[in-house]
C-alpha cells in the first residue's frame, strides 16, 4: 500500500505540464497585445517629438529673423532700447510690431480663402494623421470620445428636437474648420501641425461626413470654393436695426399692486435625499391656503409635510439565463463602435453609413437613399448577399474584404465581439 501514490505521479505531471503550456500560450497572446499597444504608443510619442522639434526649429528661425531686423534698425541709428517718449493720454509702452512678428501670428483664414497657406491633403493620408493626433479625443471615425465633440454625422437632424451639430451637419464654411484645426489642434500641442497635415485632417473629416469621395484632393486652391451642407442655414443678425428700438420703452411704474397672491402651484417639487442626487415628484399643494406676498415678505410660511416612506420593492424573481439574449446584449455593447456611422432598430435612418435593419440576407449596397462607394455598387450588381460568414469576414478586416470601401473602420480584433455583434444584427434582421 505504501507504493500506491506513485501510480498517480505521471498523470499529475502531465496535467501540470498541460496547464503550464496553456498558461504560457495565454500569457504570450496577452504579452503580444501589450507589446503591440506599447509599440503604437512609442510611435506616437516619437512622432509628437519630431513635430515639436520641427516647430522649435521654426521658432528659432523666427527669432533669428527678428534679431536680424533689430540689428538692421540699429544700423540705421534707431535705438531700440531707448525709453518711449512721453505722450498725452497714452501709456507709451511697447513699439510698432515688425512685419515678421505680425506674419508669425497672422494665421487666420477667411471664407474666401485669404490666409490659406499652400498645401494639399486627402482622406487616405488624413486617416493616419487623424488616428495619431485626433482620435484620442474625437474617436477613430470622428464620432467623439466621452464628452469630446462629435465631428461626423448628424446630417438632416438640425430640425429635430435633439439636433446633432457636427462639422458636416452644422458648420457653414470649410475655412473655419481649417483655421481652427491649424491654430488650436492637437489638444495640448497647438501649432504643431504642418499645412499639408491640416489639409489631410480636414479632408478626412469631410470624408467621414460623406461630403467628398475617397479620391478628392483638398488644396489651398479649392478649399474656399467647397460648399458645406449647411452653408445656407445661417442669416445675418439684423435685430439691432429691426427690433431693438421697439424694445426700448420706458417701463410703467404707476398703479402697481401693493401685494400679490399665489394663484398657481409649481408642477414639480425637487427633493435632495441624504444619499445624494435629486428626486422629482408632483406637487400635491393647492392654491388655497398658500401664503400671500408683499414688500415685507410672506404672510406665513406653512410647515413642510414629512416625507412618506416608501415600501421596499419586492426582490425580483430569479430568471433562467438565456444565452442567446446575453449574446445579443453583448453585441449591442459592441455596436457602440458602429453607432457613429450606422443606426439599427425601430426608426433607424441612414447616417454617414447605411441603416442596418434586415442586414442578414440583404443584397449588398441596396439601401434606398444611401450613396454607396463604387465597390458596393459592383457588389450589388453581382448580387452578393450578406450572410453570417461574409459579415464576419467584413467585420474582421473591412478594407481587405471589400477593397475601395469608404468605411474607414480597421476591424474588430476579438472573435467574440464579431460573434456577438453578428447575433445583435441578426436579431434586427428577423
Amino acid at each position: 500500500m505504501s507504493k500506491s501514490p506513485s501510480i498517480f505521479l505521471p498523470a499529475f505531471g502531465v496535467t501540470t505540464l498541460a496547464l503550464g503550456v496553456a498558461y504560457g500560450v495565454a500569457s504570450r497572446d496577452y504579452g503580444a497585445d501589450k507589446i503591440e499597444t506599447l509599440q503604437d504608443r512609442v510611435g506616437q510619442v516619437e512622432s509628437h517629438a519630431k513635430a515639436a522639434t520641427e516647430k522649435a526649429t521654426q521658432l528659432e528661425l523666427n527669432i533669428a529673423q527678428v534679431q536680424a531686423a533689430a540689428a538692421e534698425r540699429g544700423a540705421l541709428g534707431v535705438d531700440l532700447t531707448a525709453p518711449a517718449p512721453a505722450s498725452d493720454g497714452r501709456f507709451g509702452l511697447g513699439r510698432t510690431a515688425l512685419p515678421v512678428e505680425i506674419a508669425a501670428w497672422d494665421v487666420d483664414v477667411l471664407p474666401d480663402g485669404r490666409g490659406l497657406p499652400a498645401g494639399t491633403g486627402n482622406a487616405y493620408d488624413g486617416e493616419e494623421v487623424f488616428a495619431e493626433k485626433c482620435a484620442a479625443c474625437h474617436g477613430d471615425f470622428a464620432e467623439g470620445v466621452d464628452n469630446w465633440p462629435v465631428l461626423a454625422g448628424g446630417l438632416d437632424t438640425l430640425a429635430d428636437e435633439d439636433p446633432v451639430k457636427t462639422v458636416g451637419s452644422y458648420w457653414p464654411y470649410l475655412s473655419t474648420v481649417y483655421d481652427y484645426v491649424y491654430r488650436s489642434m492637437p489638444f495640448g500641442e497647438a501649432g504643431t501641425l504642418t499645412a499639408d497635415e491640416t489639409y489631410a485632417i480636414v479632408a478626412y473629416i469631410l470624408y467621414s461626413n460623406d461630403l467628398i469621395d475617397d479620391d478628392f484632393e483638398l488644396t489651398h486652391e479649392n478649399l474656399a470654393s467647397f460648399d458645406m451642407h449647411n452653408k445656407d442655414g445661417f442669416v445675418v443678425d439684423d435685430r439691432p436695426a429691426t427690433e431693438y428700438e421697439a424694445w426700448r420703452v420706458e417701463p410703467c411704474m404707476e398703479n402697481c399692486k401693493e401685494a400679490t397672491e399665489v394663484t398657481m402651484r409649481s408642477v414639480f417639487l425637487v427633493e435632495t435625499p441624504p444619499e445624494g442626487g435629486t428626486v422629482s415628484m408632483m406637487n400635491p399643494a393647492k392654491p388655497e391656503g398658500l401664503p400671500s406676498f408683499s414688500a415685507t415678505g410672506p404672510s406665513f410660511v406653512p410647515v413642510a409635510a414629512p416625507k412618506l416612506e416608501e415600501a421596499a420593492a419586492p426582490a425580483p424573481a430569479l430568471e433562467q439565463v438565456d444565452e442567446g439574449a446575453q449574446l445579443v446584449a453583448a453585441g449591442k455593447k459592441v455596436f457602440k463602435k458602429c453607432a457613429a456611422c450606422h443606426a439599427v432598430g425601430a426608426g433607424a435612418k441612414n447616417k454617414s453609413g447605411p441603416q442596418l435593419n434586415g442586414l442578414i440576407g440583404r443584397t449588398m449596397g441596396t439601401v434606398d437613399g444611401f450613396k454607396y462607394s463604387n465597390v458596393f455598387k459592383a457588389a450589388a450588381q453581382e448580387g452578393r448577399v450578406w450572410d453570417e460568414e461574409s459579415l464576419a469576414e467584413f467585420l474582421a478586416k473591412p478594407r481587405s474584404y471589400l477593397k475601395g470601401t469608404k468605411m474607414s473602420f480597421s476591424g474588430l480584433k476579438k472573435e467574440a465581439d464579431i460573434v456577438s455583434l453578428t447575433a445583435y444584427l441578426k436579431a434586427n434582421s428577423e
